[in-house]
């Protein structure tokens, strides 16, 4: 007899958050891949609870396309019914009739906790369903046990116990998007807008946005300012449009308190703005609403709920009766199982330790990144009024600002930011514009040298700019000529200097690094904030600019893949950029869909074409005509010397035999972006706060006992975060020890162990893996037969 397979059910509850649909689609691939068969509870608790046609048995096909789509395709609704025990009991009813014993939920701390008592209440439903006569023994032996799985969607980013929430940034990014379109208009007629925002309980997009724009002045309910916030509110303004500056931007989350409890609203700082006697400026109020909500899921988002959907079917399918009720959590970058109501009980501490105004207790609840970012908020706003936390003057030093490499997204933010706290502390921040060529050879030019002062009204308006507005540079040090770039530091007396760049940034810091020893003047510290969209810099998991590079391409396959499905039977094979790291192409490779994915660090041979050509020959030959029929491939760049995009997408073409169609397409340097993402902006503000408090801690004049910076491993030194934490990695063991110097990568990288995660979701059949090549003597040897 044949074995029964298990039976998995997905529903969306709550709010609808950027990212659900992803979630949908993962959980019911991958339970099809897992030999179970996949369901879909429409609408929520209420498809639940009335059952027949709102619980849904889904085939691999039937979420196509659900990558791209916004909000909850399945559905959500309140429901009422559900928190009545004869509600729950027509729900479990509906399952047990549905053969349904695993469920994986999508939604906020409510829904979760209202799986949770489903789950605690499912032996005495059943038990009163038999007693009723409604339900018969035998058909509820098999299902004495509930299985739940819980997954947080939530734009607030509320629940204690995960990094991020499927939906946070997306709806980050909106509300950014929105404050940027504001602050062009306020700039033109010198307007204060106030900006208010979601979040009752949680300021967490109150606060990202506030960095990532660069806002004037911030609410939120976990930190209410002091009594004299108003006082405070137009100081700090005043002070801004004394140096210049033509707009105001005031974000305020919905949930905004004084010390005291009160409510601060919208309404009372624009009286206060525009108080004749006071500022009087021209202020409006822009309440956002449920635009935060809307649209697709950004990259990250999209990421997140695939990788979360994933290991939700893992966790019921090893769920034993035992098993505490869990939900999937995204911490130190890793997916984890993490216990559900001991985090849902955290949440719902911060709200009471708000409500009893116990706000310092309520903000320690909050994770080490939202204290950083705050600090670093804070930090800003003092300096602006001239009263940060002065060193002594013989500790000030000179700070060589310094741009490596191609452009990414967020090196303008870091530079904003790391001039914000040279300034709070009595330093001395110096661009150098151009890089290392621009510091070469045109120092000295006039009337404008590449090496001057910051002006701080240029620099405020950076934080949502692209590109580099220090200009920047791939030239290295020595092929600048390294004895007149120590001459140069030398001559423009440079304590330390704060590079941000890619592998070209590293490999100058490398440079710089080695000829200490020949030159006494290059013995400052240095280091590197990693700025590249191909995330190849060893020392971190992490680069500036990957995130923004990435919401760019996912954006444009979105557009060329609703091309290709509008003409149903078309192939799209795109080429990424990357260099030799194919971080960029699986990275978004799983959040657009695509299979299959070809990257540098694995290789392209004909045995794998060859079985990637006829696993699409088979599935549009198999294909019903579904409107949702185009299909995509992204090839990075540097995968293979012989196969480009052009040459496989000809490949395609031929093997069709007018089957189908197929295209290239190359997004090329569009990918760099335009407007850098909230999380490569707010990113940047941190670590690059971290840089310059790590090279104060050497102090000025440090060339003048070279011996004690030459013995420091982190006196050259590349921030990174690795995991939960941001760490500095000492210069010499990154060379010696991390480093693929001849593919310009880490030796190893923890999102590879995405690839199967993108061949599983995409349906890609399993393939023979490249053979590896031989270098040197090895390979001489082998051709000559030896």
């Amino acid at each position: 007899m044949a074995q029964v397979k298990k039976k998995i059910a997905v529903m969306t509850s709550g709010g609808d958050s950027p990212g659900m649909n992803a979630v949908v689609r993962a959980v019911v691939r991958m339970a099809i891949h897992m030999d179970c068969d996949a369901y879909c509870v429409y609408e929520g608790y209420e498809g639940l609870v009335r059952g027949g046609n709102y619980i849904r048995k889904m085939d691999w096909d039937d979420v196509r396309g659900y990558l791209a789509e916004g909000g909850t395709l399945i559905g959500t609704a309140r429901c009422m019914a559900f928190y009545e025990r004869e509600g729950r009991l027509q729900a479990a009813k509906n399952m047990v009739h549905s053969g349904i014993d695993a469920l994986i939920i999508c939604g906020g701390d409510g829904s979760l906790t209202g799986a949770d008592r489903f789950r605690a209440e499912w032996p005495s439903l059943l038990e009163e369903l038999v007693s009723k006569g409604e339900l018969k023994k035998a058909e509820v032996e098999s299902f004495q046990h509930l299985n739940i799985v819980g997954l947080v969607g939530s734009i607030d980013n509320d629940l204690s116990g995960t990094d991020a929430t499927i939906g946070a940034y997306s709806a980050l990014s909106r509300i950014c998007e929105m404050v940027d379109y504001i602050e062009a208009t306020a700039s033109s007629h010198s307007r204060a807008f106030v900006i208010e925002v979601m979040g009752r309980h949680c300021g967490w997009l109150a606060l990202m946005a506030g960095v990532a724009t660069g806002a004037d002045f911030l609410f939120i309910p976990e930190k209410p300012r002091e009594d004299n916030w108003r006082e405070d509110m137009g100081r700090i303004i005043k002070k801004h449009r004394d140096m210049g500056k033509r707009k105001t931007i005031v974000i305020i989350a919905e949930g905004a308190l004084d010390r005291h409890g009160n409510k601060i609203t919208p309404g009372m700082v624009r009286d206060l703005l525009a108080d004749k006697d006071g500022l009087a400026l021209d202020t409006r109020i822009t309440t956002l609403g449920h635009v935060q909500r809307g649209g697709t899921a950004v990259a990250y988002d999209r990421m997140l709920a695939t990788l979360q959907g994933v290991e939700a079917v893992k966790a019921v399918l090893e769920a034993t009766p035992e098993t505490e009720t869990c939900f999937i959590a995204v911490t130190e970058n890793q997916i984890v199982r993490k216990p559900l109501m001991s985090a849902v009980k955290e949440t719902q501490a911060v709200a009471k330790l708000i409500e009893a105004q116990r706000f310092d207790e309520a903000m320690a609840l909050r994770d080490t990144e939202f204290s950083d970012q705050y600090k670093s908020y804070m930090m800003s706003a003092s300096m602006v009024l001239g009263e940060g936390n002065h060193v002594k003057d013989n500790e000030k030093m000179r700070i060589g600002f310094i741009n490596v490499g191609a452009p990414a997204g967020g090196m303008n933010a870091a530079i904003r930011a790391g001039v914000a706290y040279c300034r709070s502390r009595g330093h001395e921040p110096i661009a150098i514009h151009n890089g290392f060529a621009g510091f070469a050879r045109h120092h000295g030019d006039s009337p404008l040298g590449a090496v001057r002062p910051f002006e701080w009204l240029e620099v405020d308006n950076w934080a949502s700019k692209g590109g580099s507005e220090i200009g920047t540079n791939r030239e290295l040090p020595e092929e600048s000529g390294m004895e007149l770039i120590a001459h140069l530091i030398k001559q423009y007396k440079f304590d330390a200097l704060f590079l941000v760049g890619g592998f070209e940034a590293f490999h100058a810091v490398s440079q710089l690094r080695k000829a200490r020893s020949k030159y006494p003047s290059l013995c400052i510290p240095v280091t590197l904030l990693p700025a590249t969209i191909s995330n190849n810099v060893p020392g971190t998991e992490y680069s500036l600019g990957s995130d923004t590079c990435l919401n760019e391409l996912v954006s444009y396959c979105d557009k060329i893949k609703q091309s290709a499905s509008a003409t149903r039977r078309r192939v799209f094979v795109i080429e990424t950029q990357g260099g030799r790291s194919g971080y960029v192409a699986l990275l978004a490779g799983l959040s657009v869909g695509a299979s299959p994915v070809y990257i540098p660090e694995e290789g392209i041979s004909l045995e794998m074409l060859t079985t990637d050509v006829m696993h699409l020959k088979n599935a549009f030959a198999n294909d019903k005509g579904q409107t949702r029929a185009g299909r995509l491939v992204l090839v990075n760049e540097k995968a293979s010397n012989t196969y480009s995009a052009r040459l496989i997408a000809d490949i395609i073409r031929e093997e069709a035999h007018n089957r189908f169609e197929s295209r290239d397409s190359i997004p090329g340097h569009v990918q760099q972006g335009g407007v850098p993402s909230p999380m490569d902006r707010c990113r940047a503000v941190r670590l690059a706060i971290k840089c310059i408090q790590h090279l104060e801690k050497f102090g000025p004049r440090a060339s003048d006992t070279p011996d004690k910076i030459t013995k420091d491993p982190l006196s050259a030194s590349v921030i990174g975060i690795k995991g939960a934490d941001v760490v500095f990695s000492g210069m010499q063991d990154l060379e010696e020890n991390e480093t693929d110097w001849k593919n310009r990568r880490p030796k190893s990288v923890p999102w590879m162990s995405m690839k199967s995660v993108v061949d599983i979701l995409g349906g890609r059949p399993a393939y023979p893996a490249p053979a590896s090549h031989l270098e040197g003597l090895a390979a001489k040897d082998m051709k000559r037969g030896l």
